[in-house]
Formats: C-alpha cells, structure tokens, sequence
C-alpha cells in the first residue's frame, strides 16, 4: 500500500525518485526550511557551524553513512528517539508541517497522513546546506553571534561590573556606617553636654530655693520666737505689774507693740519654688518631641473626632465626624439647642479628654486661610460672642492660630507671632500632661512650630475654629 502525501513530497511507501527529483526534493526542503528555522527543529540545529564542518571532514563518509555518523553525533538519532511510539518504525522522515521525525506508516496510516514530509537524510542536508553555505539567509547565525555577543557582555558584567559594584558596596557601606556612628556621636554628645548643663542648672535651682527656704526658715523662726517672747512680756506686765509702776511703764510698751507690729506677714512667692525653665531646653524638647511624632502615636487616636454637639451652626460638620466647613450665610441652618454648641463663634472641640499621659492628632488645614487648633478647659464658655467663647481670647485655652496668611500663638487674647517659612498644609498638637507641655508642629518636616508649659488644673478638650474652607481630624498620614 502506497500513499502520497502531497504533490511535492516524498512517498515513503515508494523508492525514491532519481537524482533530479532528489534534488527538487532538496531545493523544496530548503525553501520550505526558510520559512522554518526560527521554530524549534532538531537538536541538531544547536551545533555551530564549524563543529559540523569539522565532524564531516573526520567522518570521510558520505551519503546516507555520514549523515547517519554526523547525526548520530549530533544528537538527532538518540538513543530515546530511534523508533517511532507509535509504529516501532525507524524515524527516518521529517514532517515539514508538524516539524517532528517520523517514520513511513505516520504519513500513510498515522497522524501525518497527508501533511508536507521529505526523507531525514535529505532534509539534514538541506539544513547543513542552509547553515554553511548560505548564512546570509540563516538566522541562526545571527542568532549565535548574538547568543556569543551576549555572553560576552555577561561575562563581562560578571566579572568587571559585579566585581566592582562589590568593592563599591564595600566602600559605600562602609562610608554608611561611619557616618552613622558619626551623626549619632554627635548628637550623643550633644544630648550628654545638654544633659549635664541641665542637671547642673537643676542642681543650682534646687540649692538657690533650698538657700531661700533656709533663710525664711531661720527669719522667721526670729520673728516667731520675738512674737512669743514680746507677747509673754506684754501678758506678764499687764497682770502683773503694780498699777504706780505700770502707770509710768507705758512708753516700754508702745515700744514693745510696735516692734511686735513691724515683724509683718509672711508671703509665698515664687522664689520658694523650684523654676520649671530651669530643666527647659530647646534642642532636648526637639529630640523628645521628634521621638514621639516620628512614632506611631503622631496621629493619635482613631476614635478622636468632633464632637458634634458643640459644633457651631456656622459650620458644617461631615458625616464621619472628622471634617469641619465653614458655611455662607445662605447655607447656615439653626440646629437644636445644646448647652454644649457654641452660638456666635465658628468653633468646635474634640471628643477626647485628656487629663494624663502623651497624646498628639493631626489637622489637615489644607488651603484654609482662618483658622484655630489648640487645647482649652471643659469648663470653656460656649455662648455669646464675649471673649470667654472665642478660642485663644481668654485663660482656658491655647491654640495656634492663622488669619490673613500669618501664624500666631494665641492665650489669654495675648497673640505671639510665629516665624514660619514654610507653610504646612497640616499641623500636629502634641500634649504631653506629665510635663504639662504643649507643642505645635509641621508634620512634614517634624519641625516644632511653638511650645508652651503651663500647669494646666483641669482636663482639656481638644479644640478647633474655621472661618475658610474646611480643616480636618487626619488617623493616617496623607497618601
């Protein structure tokens, strides 16, 4: 049984044809090859051109012999291959269309049947024909230079580039640490010379008070003991003393009393208590506080937000209770009496009271061009538009304020201008009770804008004023 598998192939069932249709077979292959190579052929194909020449030139064989030697060598006959699985023929043809040896029965009975075949050996010779005699057509030559290029260029990152980027990484880690240790040296130092100036200058304020409590201590304990004395002396003449001998000791005792007078009233003053600025420092405040906003308390609590009874019906509050919007007049409305709301100031306050521990939030203020953030006492007025209701205006409470481009720090309606160069698009309130501290600062940068101590005497609430825009309570820095 004979079959042919197309106009211009071969018959495996037949013998071949003569030499010219040999060579039409060949000169097909090689066009059909063309159109091939750059799919995965024959492991054959991996072989550079010299090592086949070479192979040819010490087999001495020809025809089908050196084909069969140079393959063999070459890895197209391997011993896996041989056969075909499915017949247990030789693979002895190539399928132009599926690119895969087969033997004779696939392309009469098998899978192959009626698709583009050529006998191996011919199709071996026009792909040898292909790679040496023709490499201006050959891709796979270009593909091997590449391929050797490239291993040029990696060889040569390997062992030029990565050999230097690890003497370099040396060097640079290194440097790195050096001025790690450097910059912390530094500041080590800086804080140990703080440190000892400070605890110097406690030391001395400590003695100067303990000097001054000694000195009224023993003043008045004079005074004390004169007090008693004259006012035993006084006593014993008066019920004891003759009457013609107290008659003429009147002079002794206007005297007495009016030396007993001039002992005057004892004070408190400050100069008996230790001076908080003397443990006051502008370099360890900045350290602490960096500390503390570079960590992961710097915006606080997730549950902080306004509270939205006190919100003032000229502003707008959001519905997660965490923006504020200054609203037009056209757009007020006039929400249920609380005593908690403020009814003539564009003010609100937090939901978080604070009466110890180190707390701190974060306001995004965005292009809002007025307003206020700070701390005041729950016991704050609400009503009216005295100054007991307007934030910064009166002595329970303290905020940083911005109006008309400037930034001020605003307390008893005492302003202090603030010198700020770079306008923060939010600020940072970090109070710390222990030390009963307050501190403003720019997020971004960590730079403390202002600071204050004072002995707070009751519990604060955070607190907010926006006449432009909105402000808002941030949980997260900003993406």
């Amino acid at each position: 049984m004979s079959a042919e598998p197309g106009s211009c192939h071969s018959t495996p069932g037949c013998s071949l044809q003569d030499d010219r249709d040999t060579e039409v077979e060949v000169t097909e292959s090689s066009r059909n090859l063309n159109m091939d190579l750059q799919q995965p052929i024959l492991s054959a194909l991996n072989v550079l051109r010299n090592e086949i020449r070479s192979a040819k030139e010490d087999s001495g064989l020809s025809g089908k012999a050196a084909v069969t030697s140079s393959d063999s060598e070459s890895g197209i006959f391997s011993g896996e291959s041989e056969l075909c699985v499915e017949h247990e023929s030789d693979l002895d043809w190539f399928c132009c269309s599926e690119q895969k040896l087969i033997c004779s029965h696939c392309t009469i009975v098998g899978s192959c049947q009626g698709h583009t075949v050529i006998a191996l050996a011919n199709r071996v010779t026009a792909v040898r024909s292909l790679f040496e005699c023709c490499p201006e057509q050959n891709h796979l030559v270009d593909v091997c230079e590449k391929m050797q290029l490239q291993a040029l260029r990696i060889e040569h990152f390997i062992n030029k580039t990565l050999t230097a980027k690890e003497r370099a990484l040396q060097v640079e880690a290194s440097g790195a640490r050096e001025r790690v240790v450097a910059q912390v040296s530094v500041v080590r130092e800086a804080v140990e010379e703080e440190e000892q100036r400070l605890l110097e200058a406690v030391q001395r304020e400590e003695e100067r008070v303990e000097q001054c409590l000694l000195t009224q201590r023993a003043h008045w304990g004079q005074a004390l003991a004169m007090l008693t004395q004259t006012r035993t002396r006084l006593v014993h003449t008066l019920t004891n003393t003759p009457d013609i001998q107290l008659a003429t000791s009147g002079q002794e005792i206007a005297d007495r009393v009016e030396d007993a007078e001039g002992v005057g009233e004892p004070c408190d003053t400050d100069r008996l208590n230790l001076n908080a600025g003397c443990s006051d420092s502008k370099l360890m405040r900045g350290l602490w506080a960096s500390a503390i906003l570079l960590g992961p308390i710097a915006y606080g609590s997730a549950h902080l937000t306004f509270d939205e009874r006190t919100v003032s019906s000229l502003l707008s509050l959001s519905e997660d209770l965490c923006t504020l919007t200054f609203l037009p007049k056209r757009s007020r409305q006039s929400p249920p009496y609380d005593p908690a709301r403020f009814d003539s100031w564009p003010n609100a306050l937090g939901t978080l009271s604070i009466s110890s521990g180190t707390h701190s939030w974060v306001m995004d203020v965005g292009e809002s061009g007025a307003f206020k953030v700070g701390v005041c006492y729950t016991s704050m007025g609400r009503k009216g538009s005295g100054n007991n209701s307007r934030l910064g205006y009166n002595g329970q409470s303290w905020v940083l304020s911005k109006y008309d481009g400037d930034f001020s720090f605003c307390h008893a309606g005492k302003n202090t201008p603030l010198h700020v160069i770079h306008k923060p698009k939010s600020l940072g309130l970090l109070l710390d009770w222990p030390s009963q501290t307050l501190v403003f600062y720019d997020p971004d940068s960590s730079a403390v804008l202002h600071s204050v101590r004072h002995t707070f005497s009751g519990p604060l609430l955070p607190a907010f004023a926006v006449a432009d825009r909105s402000v808002t309570i941030l949980h997260c820095p900003p993406k």
